[in-house]
């Protein structure tokens, strides 16, 4: 429940800049959609590439996580 609690806590603004920001970075195109490229292919070997993905996809994990705590309630 702490992480339930702390994901209240949580404002969206912050959650969607870090998409925005963290997530998309460097833009053209962005680490996370060639990352995700890279394990569907089976090509994700080397450990700054696996760092990439996780690194970038921590605000879309937070983002997911923040909608489902928000329309499902505890109880």
């Amino acid at each position: 429940m702490v992480i339930w609690n702390w994901l209240a806590a949580l404002r969206w603004e912050f959650v969607v800049m870090a998409c925005l920001t963290l997530g998309l970075a460097p833009f053209t195109p962005p680490h996370i959609v060639e990352k995700l490229g890279m394990l569907s292919r089976g090509e994700l070997v080397r450990p700054i590439d696996w760092f990439d993905l996780v690194f970038h996809g921590v605000p879309w994990v937070l983002l997911i996580a923040k909608g489902v705590q928000t329309t499902v309630r505890p109880g």
